[in-house]
């Protein structure tokens, strides 16, 4: 930890690696927050105009063009990282080694090979990591469980997930060298989704198919989890068309609906709709509900702060079924990269 927090100030100090869109978002949540709690001090990328055009834009004071000095700055407790796939690992690998906590993107690597070697590297170091599926923070999760484990649903059999968009001409989705696919993309959410239902539990059978463009990569597959006890999960992802993007959870007793399921503000219980709004803001954002960052950025700061290497609501034995069940689906529907 930097001196800030032996000196009772509170505040964490992010680093930012890379400088696209989800980057902006993240950063623009953070100004949403008490500058006594979170602090973004550099920002890095490639390219140093890139840097200096989103140090420029958010008010950070360093810019650099490569990741190895933002590695080195001795000021930055915490890395967020929001590069392209492909890159997590090694510069997740580069900020664990030089003593940083990490929050990075999901997917949090390409498989589950590279999975499991950042978490043991982080464990060895006693460093913070997390992958960054920030539905697990909102509000609504919370909600969720508890009125599953209220049994007011009864025994949970189906669990049903849509998560698609048509982004045909979006490149990181359609090119194999930038870890294009939606498997990795947008199953990630699905995924996590039923682990969460099934508390973790690993399937005893994946059935997946899709179809593959012409570089190799998934542009839209159906995918479905058996579990013991006569209980499935299916997943259904695609960057060709809009689906619906909610998710069912069904019971013996009642159904549950949740709206926008990877970012939601709202759960349809048997009881009744709950709502719970994202924080105002005036703020622009790329992406939907993307001021829930606030949720993510937080956990990650109590979780510094309190000392511990991974957080409750994204634990590392989640990130490492996830990568499991992914290399799964890829390996079925025929998807591979330099990565494997």
């Amino acid at each position: 930890m930097s001196k800030n927090h032996r000196n009772g100030k509170m505040s964490i100090h992010w680093g930012i690696a890379g400088a696209g869109k989800i980057s902006h978002d993240f950063v623009t949540c953070l100004r949403t927050l008490p500058e006594s709690e979170h602090v973004v001090l550099a920002v890095a990328a490639r390219e140093l105009s890139r840097a200096q055009n989103f140090s420029s834009l958010h008010k950070i004071k360093k810019a650099f063009d490569n990741y190895v000095e933002l590695a080195e700055d001795k000021n930055i407790d915490v890395v967020y990282i929001g590069t392209l796939h492909p890159q997590h690992f090694d510069i997740a690998k580069l900020m664990l080694n030089h003593g940083k906590h990490v929050l990075c993107e999901k997917p949090l690597t390409m498989n589950l090979k590279q999975t499991t070697e950042l978490i043991n590297l982080a464990k060895q170091k006693k460093l913070f990591l997390m992958e960054g599926i920030w539905s697990r923070c909102f509000p609504i999760y919370e909600t969720l469980k508890k009125e599953i484990e209220s049994g007011s649903i009864g025994d949970v059999h189906q669990v049903l997930v849509s998560f698609g968009f048509r982004m045909p001409d979006v490149q990181r989705l359609n090119i194999k060298s930038l870890g294009g696919g939606t498997i990795l993309d947008l199953g990630v959410y699905g995924i996590q989704f039923a682990c969460l239902i099934f508390n973790n539990e690993t399937p005893h059978t994946v059935q997946a198919a899709g179809c593959l463009n012409e570089e190799g990569v998934d542009q839209s597959v159906s995918t479905t989890f058996l579990y013991k006890g006569n209980r499935t999960a299916t997943i259904i992802t695609h960057c060709l068309v809009d689906l619906p993007n909610e998710a069912y959870i069904i019971g013996t007793k009642g159904m549950i609906k949740v709206p926008n399921f990877w970012c939601p503000t709202t759960v349809e219980l048997p009881s009744g709709k709950i709502n719970i709004p994202l924080p105002e803001t005036e703020y622009k954002f790329n992406f939907i509900n993307s001021v829930g960052f606030v949720y993510e950025a937080n956990e990650v700061r109590n979780c510094i702060l309190a000392g511990v290497t991974e957080s409750s609501k994204v634990p590392h034995n989640v990130s490492l079924l996830v990568a499991q069940l992914e290399d799964e689906i890829r390996r079925q529907v025929g998807v591979t990269y330099l990565e494997d």
